[in-house]
């Protein structure tokens, strides 16, 4: 959903692309950045310290800016690649599996709950990798990617609603997976023998 507004945010992104890339570093170093933001968050929240829930929210806040960046970067420096683009996946993943783990163990909602939707955001993302192999662009389908879903962890976490969050998730990645199959159902085109 947040993807379908980049057309829009367009200007803004690419000044924030001009400035990182002005530092020189590579777009694979900004999601490397992101992923220990994540890490850092994941941290916080397993060890439910007092503000945990703030400091773990901002941090992740955090963590998502910079996974915009690593992409702005890389297309205002003409560096995107097939590596960076895997990278910026594989980090992805790893980052939300910790952040749910994190919430797991510092027992910020109840474990099948946590289970639930770490699973959901995964399948929704399998959803997607699934599609492109058969040729059929999903980004932007369905109401909660990974960048909402996290939102959502981050935002209502930090006003002291963590196990509402994690069933918004399981209920938005639900919905999500259900939507991507439909689309990819609809647009899959069979070979005749």
């Amino acid at each position: 959903m947040l993807n379908n507004l980049r057309g829009v945010l367009a200007p803004s992104l690419e000044k924030i692309g001009k400035v990182f890339a002005s530092t020189g570093l590579s777009p694979n170093f900004w999601t490397g950045v992101g992923l220990i933001f994540a890490l850092a968050s994941a941290i916080i929240y397993g060890l439910g310290i007092e503000h945990g829930l703030i400091i773990g929210g901002i941090l992740l806040l955090v963590s998502g800016f910079f996974d915009l960046v690593d992409g702005q970067v890389a297309r205002v420096t003409g560096k995107t690649s097939l590596k960076g683009s895997y990278l910026d996946s594989m980090f992805d993943k790893i980052a939300e599996v910790a952040i749910f783990l994190g919430l797991l163990v510092g027992g910020y909602a109840q474990p099948y709950l946590v289970l639930l939707a770490i699973t959901l955001s995964l399948l929704v993302s399998y959803a997607r990798a699934k599609s492109d192999i058969l040729n059929i662009k999903l980004q932007g389908v369905g109401i909660g990617e990974r960048a909402e879903r996290l939102l959502v962890v981050a935002i209502i976490g930090i006003i002291g609603y963590m196990e509402l969050a994690v069933i918004l998730v399981v209920v938005i990645a639900g919905i999500t997976l259900i939507q991507r199959m439909i689309v990819t159902s609809k647009n899959i085109q069979e070979k005749s023998n």
